[in-house]
């Protein structure tokens, strides 16, 4: 059964077409100017998630989105790129744009400033973009005001100001308002020139701008409604080759024939004037269908347009079949898009209610499920999209814990590993209310196990018994802070206090023990990021186990970026405990775990794996007598449950 059989009504949201505009955009815009997609009301009702990954994958440098809670649904979602929220945020909204790395617009100083001191609490620098108002009269901040805002912006250490922007009140028509706005704009920018001040992004044109004032582009655009394949207005059409990527579609669930003088729906707004054959389609006000459009809206059926009569309803409308007399229960009905060669289009639609093509495309449809087609096939890419709405008294932690699980029982197949997954990862993403996200990539885990030397062993009688451990960790994370600490617990209590400071970066359970940790004991020999070396600051034991901090000034610029970071470690293991266990605490893409034992006197070495994920079982190299080795390529995603044990025997 095709995918869209399953259903009475649907959304096709065509892929390839979405691509086709994008082609086109990039047609229309030079090759080092960027395009933001935005994907700001569920992508005007087209599914955020699908065409965020779609646009990414053709060349958006981010996205575009209303508020910080479009933003969290795509960061949860697994986007990892740049989202910008184009509106001014509340402060409110302060906490979610930390804690999932969205990219705020300011309005007004004094949201730059509660960010500043929010920012400064945690030790972090991050970006935000200004936006100025030029004559649109929303949000922004007056022209005449910007500057000596922006300066004062300047001085706020935690600030990044990345970008500047403005937004055109009509650029889908050509008018001398248009022009007045982009005056206004480029003096602005001339002035922060004239001062050195250089702000990197500075974006103005929406779809209207892209095909009406190219001049405009800047170093990026924002377009919108182009790229749904919607003209911004007649006077664009011969600017573009634009293909609509929505269509809504339905199905005839009842026909009848009804006599002359036969009241059809609500209020008796049409009544038959002679035999007439009605179908009724599960269709109504209650799916973004107006209720304007009783007795003035149209459909297609079998390539051949059917009127809409009587009331539109909550739920079903009725359309006039009499001309179609071949028709029959169960035929596919389209509210808007194409069949054969008929097509209702958007602005069909927006025409007849009085309104326009964005309505139209958030609102219809909008209780129905994506169909998204990708080289003409419906089953290619599932329709992830499901509107489940939990209202505020139903939001108990339970409950939506018990959603999640469920979720993982069912992905995995398995509810004993659902549910392993499930409290550790969720645990380790979401334990804490202010611990961002932390997704690793490329993880190096590097260990070398060797004996004492005579002369170290004679200084030192204890180093007889025990084997020096060197370990070469290294992972690609976003950094957190520009100092951060590098914990040696020496019990479980002792390790779960590192895993609650946010400046703990890596952690190392050294072993059930009563005495304090020392240098002797674990010592950090080397620290770096993006090959660069990072000085070590000061180390001490304290009551929570051995702390070695690190940092320097110069990683600031690096704070909310990613950054690859590497950490040598060189412990010393007594030779009575015959294992060594890694653990995977984050979840990690690609995996690179090598354990050297050549330099030691053991033998019969083997490993136990356990991971979780869609690939439970690593590549083994084993070199008898040196090393084995375990990879997982780096493009597949590996659980927090995961690791690895190597025992051997004397």
């Amino acid at each position: 059964m095709a995918e869209e059989h399953r259903y009475r009504s649907w959304v096709e949201v065509d892929l390839d077409h979405f691509t086709h505009n994008w082609d086109e955009m990039k047609r229309l815009v030079s090759p080092d100017c960027r395009i933001m997609q935005v994907v700001k009301a569920d992508a005007y009702g087209h599914g955020a998630l699908e065409i965020a990954h779609v646009a990414l994958k053709n060349g958006a440098a981010c996205l575009g989105v209303a508020n910080a809670d479009e933003g969290v649904q795509l960061r949860v979602s697994g986007i990892d790129a740049p989202i910008i929220i184009l509106s001014p945020s509340p402060d409110s909204e302060i906490n979610p744009i930390i804690k999932y790395n969205l990219i705020p617009s300011v309005s007004d100083v004094g949201f730059a400033r509660e960010l500043q001191r929010r920012f400064k609490k945690i030790a972090m620098r991050a970006p935000i973009h200004i936006e100025v108002d030029t004559g649109m009269g929303r949000g922004g901040t007056i022209h005449y005001e910007a500057f000596d805002m922006i300066k004062q912006i300047l001085a706020f250490p935690n600030i990044i100001i990345e970008g500047i922007f403005t937004h055109l009140a009509a650029s889908e028509v050509m008018i001398e308002y248009n022009q007045r706005q982009w005056h206004l704009f480029k003096e602005l920018l001339d002035r922060l020139a004239d001062h050195h001040i250089d702000i990197p992004v500075k974006h103005m044109s929406n779809s209207g701008a892209i095909l009406n004032y190219p001049q405009f582009n800047l170093d990026m655009v924002r377009p919108g409604i182009m790229s749904y394949g919607i003209y911004p207005s007649p006077e664009t059409r011969d600017k573009a080759r634009l293909t609509p990527v929505m269509s809504f579609k339905t199905r005839i669930v009842l026909i009848k024939e009804f006599p002359e003088g036969y009241s059809i729906g609500y209020n008796r707004t049409y009544i038959t004037y002679k035999p007439t054959r009605i179908a009724t389609i599960p269709v109504g006000y209650g799916d973004g269908y107006g209720v304007i459009l009783s007795n003035q809206g149209e459909v297609l059926l079998r390539g051949t347009r059917a009127p809409i009569v009587g009331r539109v309803s909550m739920d079903m409308c009725t359309i006039n079949v009499t001309h179609i007399p071949d028709c029959r229960v169960g035929d596919e009905v389209v509210m808007m898009g194409r069949q054969g060669d008929a097509c209702i289009t958007a602005n069909e639609i927006a025409d007849r209610t009085k309104t326009i093509s964005y309505e139209i495309l958030c609102a219809l449809g909008k209780r129905a499920p994506r169909i998204f087609l990708h080289k003409g096939k419906t089953d290619s890419v599932a329709p992830r999209l499901r509107r489940i709405f939990i209202p505020d008294e139903e939001k108990s932690i339970s409950r939506i814990d018990n959603i999640i699980r469920h979720c993982f029982h069912t992905r995995a197949r398995n509810e004993e590993l659902g549910d392993a997954i499930y409290y550790e990862m969720f645990e380790t993403l979401f334990g804490k209310e202010d611990r961002p996200l932390e997704l690793r990539t490329n993880f190096r885990y590097d260990i070398s196990v060797a004996e004492f030397t005579e002369e170290e062993i004679l200084t030192d009688r204890l180093a007889g018994g025990e084997f020096r451990v060197t370990t070469l960790i290294a992972y690609t994370k976003t950094l957190n802070h520009p100092v951060f600490m590098i914990g040696c617990a020496a019990n479980n209590e002792q390790l779960a206090s590192f895993f609650d400071d946010k400046r703990c970066e890596y952690r190392w359970l050294l072993g059930q023990r009563e005495d304090a940790i020392t240098e002797k004991d674990f010592r950090v020999s080397r620290v770096q990021i993006d090959d660069e070396e990072v000085p070590i600051i000061r180390t001490e034991a304290t009551d929570r186990g051995y702390e070695v901090w690190c940092g320097s000034e110069d990683l600031k610029k690096k704070v909310n970026r990613q950054a690859r970071i590497a950490i040598e470690i060189v412990t010393r293991k007594s030779k009575r405990d015959n294992l060594f266990s890694v653990y995977l605490v984050y979840p990690t893409r690609g995996l690179d775990i090598r354990f050297n034992y050549e330099g030691a006197r053991i033998k019969n070495v083997r490993d136990i794996s356990f991971f979780a994920g869609r690939h439970p079982s690593p590549e083994v190299i084993r070199e008898k007598g040196k090393s084995i080795q375990l990879r997982i390529s780096d493009d597949e995603w590996i659980f927090p449950t995961s690791g690895v044990t190597f025992l051997w025997d004397l």
